[in-house]
């Protein structure tokens, strides 16, 4: 079955797939020619499909493996769309971009979106599993805990959708550190898993939060696990840049960006960015580092 959807101009999908390091965490998995970004997704009721994501005339195309009904194909629309920001308008940014030959590439190429997981509770789970840790392991734990507990697709089992909150509520803690590896992260995604599926926290109800970014910043924090980087990096996420979401490599860049190869801290990270106000974590992201340059 296959979908087509429109996207606000200007709209890359290849930009999009590799914003960042989303595509590299199953249940994504990526073709750079011809391009495809493909998942497992499992949908309400307990469709689990394959979804191969192409590009399009204005927008991209989405093939589904299963057979759906009217009420999935709105929902596999909504999560596409959600997962690309195909409705996102940048053109605020691109005109102050404008003005900034370290960003002048941001608009031409019609960058500004960030891949996303089909859900905030899959974004946040992956974004837990890039703390204190380095990429590789990020991916073995991803890899592993949709190995042990995503429900398989029916036509090749060996590929598994990303499990669900409640799923993962009924894992013990303990099993779960030793089936994924995941160390102190472990109660952390339990005890989400448990909230969103108890019905304590409607995570999912922060895509379209009409709070400011400072009383959502707020309630992430007050999620076990996250701290100021993952609430940072869950902002831009969600399309909310205020925050830059600081790591080493943060401190690396703007170390050899700005000043020298000399030793910074956060501080010196977001007031390197502090005149891009509500744009600062995407201009940061964005930025054409000297140290990237090949």
């Amino acid at each position: 079955m296959r979908i087509e959807l429109k996207a606000r101009p200007p709209f890359v999908l290849r930009h999009v797939i590799f914003s960042h390091g989303w595509a590299q965490l199953v249940p994504f998995t990526f073709q750079e020619e011809p391009l495809e970004l493909r998942t497992v997704d499992e949908l309400p009721g307990g469709t689990v499909t394959a979804l191969t994501i192409t590009p399009a005339d204005g927008g991209v195309a989405v093939t589904s493996s299963a057979s759906l009904n009217a009420a999935q194909q709105d929902e596999i629309a909504s999560r596409v769309s959600w997962m690309l920001g195909l409705d996102m308008d940048f053109s605020p940014f691109y005109q102050l971009t404008r003005s900034e030959p370290k960003l002048a590439h941001v608009e031409p190429e019609g960058r500004g979106r960030f891949l996303r997981c089909p859900t905030l509770f899959e974004d946040l789970v992956k974004t837990i599993f890039t703390t204190n840790t380095q990429w590789g392991a990020t991916k073995g734990m991803t890899r592993r805990l949709v190995e042990a507990y995503g429900n398989p697709l029916p036509e090749d089992p060996a590929l598994k959708a990303f499990p669900t909150p409640e799923k993962l509520a009924g894992v013990d803690a303990a099993e779960l550190k030793d089936v994924v590896r995941c160390g102190y992260r472990a109660p952390y995604v339990v005890e989400l898993a448990q909230r969103i599926a108890g019905g304590d926290l409607a995570l999912e109800a922060f895509k379209n939060d009409p709070r400011p970014t400072a009383e959502v910043r707020k309630a992430l924090l007050g999620i076990k696990g996250v701290g100021a980087y993952a609430a940072a990096n869950l902002l831009m996420l969600l399309g909310r840049y205020d925050h830059i979401p600081v790591d080493t490599w943060a401190l690396s860049l703007v170390s050899q960006e700005f000043h020298g190869g000399q030793p910074v801290g956060k501080a010196e990270v977001e007031a390197a960015f502090a005149h891009w106000d509500a744009w600062q974590g995407l201009a940061y992201w964005l930025w054409k580092y000297d140290s990237q340059e090949t």
